[in-house]
């Protein structure tokens, strides 16, 4: 709970009061490879706390093509968080690229602290705002610039990653082929 309580004031400083009401909601979950954290379809009512590991958002079309949105490296929190706000369907998958530890708690147990955990309210909003910047970020890397580009703002967000996940996960994540992606490391290592 360490990492969480030492993320969680980051986005604002909270209470020991509201601390110990807001730690008492997360239990401990192991995923191991290849397991989802929530899949397309359902109804998200949980947030995770990604503790360690990497884990995966991705959507799969019609052809079961699958498009990698977002890669999670501890610590952050995950959760199909459209899902939460709005009760419909979960329209992605979150899987495990590597086991991974989660605190784990209910959504609405947690918005119940609201009222009367103010820090607590003001860290979820700051996380929001903070998830909101990534993915207007995200939809601008994807529309304005070159693969060269969003591939180098891929090592540099997520440096190490490379060499811990599959090749043709980072040339989904960026738009491109397994090739494409071989051709572009290779024109940016100067080989």
């Amino acid at each position: 709970m360490t990492d969480l309580k030492a993320f969680f004031n980051t986005l604002t400083p909270v209470s020991a009061k509201s601390w110990s009401r807001f730690s008492a909601l997360f239990t401990s979950k192991k995923l191991e490879k290849g397991e989802y954290f929530i899949k397309e379809g359902q109804i998200a009512k949980e947030i995770g706390f990604l503790e360690r590991g990497i884990m995966r958002a991705f959507y799969r079309n019609n052809e079961a093509v699958e498009y990698n949105k977002h890669f999670f490296v501890n610590p952050c929190f995950i959760g199909g968080y459209a899902s939460l706000i709005t009760g419909r369907p979960n329209q992605i998958f979150q899987e495990a690229l590597t086991s991974c530890t989660i605190q784990v708690a209910k959504f609405a147990d947690i918005q119940n602290l609201f009222p009367t955990c103010p820090d607590i309210e003001r860290g979820a909003r700051v996380l929001a705002e903070q998830f909101f910047v990534q993915k207007e970020q995200r939809e601008i890397e994807i529309v304005l610039l070159d693969a060269d580009k969003r591939y180098q703002i891929f090592k540099d967000t997520f440096p190490q990653l490379e060499q811990q996940i599959p090749q043709y996960h980072i040339a989904s994540y960026l738009g491109v082929t397994p090739t494409q992606l071989s051709r572009i490391r290779k024109k940016l290592s100067g080989k």
